[in-house]
């Protein structure tokens, strides 16, 4: 049952995650940005590290005490936050070969990855919900019966496997069509490939577009020749995709 309720956790703190992302990007681009890197409304990375805290502090005992000063909670919320963001960021630009956020001009960044302030927000956002949140959360488990946690997370688990099997083929799918758009980049037919990109656009899946959008840029593949020229290349295609998704949306 522990396990149960900790995964149907999970689902509601990568919710509240996506809430968050999606807010805060909507502000910042002054219209609704549907930020995640899944089909759903989730985003697993905040879900990860708000179960981890929580069994952490659950584990610890003195560190659930009142007496646990709020500038531990501080740092432990920042250190974990920081090391999960890098991880994150790591992994998936190792897989995909691209990065859905980049902190390079934001000062005390480390490889465009995390950076202090940024940092900072999370481990004050982590004082929160050690102090208000997750106490909250633990007093409906004392009140919901385990069965229903069993079930939740029976249906949970089935919608999270199969939304991120379709995420894993679908983003497959596109970014091995963009390695192949910009391989066939060529200056001297700039006309025919702006309708090649309005073309492919038009065939996109509406997550495809979403993953264009969301991701903050793309990076080489181990054993690139010309790294400048594939940087401004693949930041051309980049913009151009995302330029045609806009106008179309408009």
């Amino acid at each position: 049952m522990v396990i149960a309720q900790y995964f149907v956790e999970f689902i509601f703190y990568s919710f509240l995650g996506w809430i968050w992302e999606s807010i805060y990007c909507s502000i910042n681009e002054k219209k609704w940005a549907d930020r995640g890197f899944l089909f759903g409304p989730i985003c697993p990375i905040y879900g990860s590290c708000v179960v981890a805290t929580s069994a952490l502090f659950s584990f610890f005992d003195f560190l659930s005490s009142p007496d646990f000063p709020i500038w531990g909670i501080f740092i432990i919320c920042y250190i974990g936050s920081a090391v999960a963001e890098y991880a994150t960021s790591w992994v998936l630009e190792k897989r995909f070969h691209a990065r859905w956020w980049d902190y390079s001009r934001l000062p005390l960044n480390i490889n465009g990855r995390i950076c202090v302030p940024v940092s900072i927000a999370f481990g004050l956002a982590g004082v929160a919900i050690v102090r208000f949140l997750i106490p909250a959360i633990q007093g409906i488990h004392a009140v919901v019966p385990g069965i229903v946690y069993e079930i939740l997370a029976i249906i949970f688990a089935a919608i999270f496997g199969a939304d991120f099997a379709l995420t894993e083929a679908s983003l497959s799918a596109l970014l091995k069509d963009v390695e192949k758009m910009h391989q066939e980049f060529n200056e001297k037919a700039q006309q025919r490939y702006d309708l090649y990109v309005k073309d492919y656009v038009e065939r996109m899946s509406l997550n495809q577009k979403r993953i264009i959008l969301g991701i903050s840029k793309f990076t080489p593949r181990v054993g690139v020749p010309n790294l400048e020229e594939f940087h401004i290349k693949r930041s051309r295609l980049h913009n151009a995709l995302k330029e045609r998704i806009r106008e179309m949306r408009k």
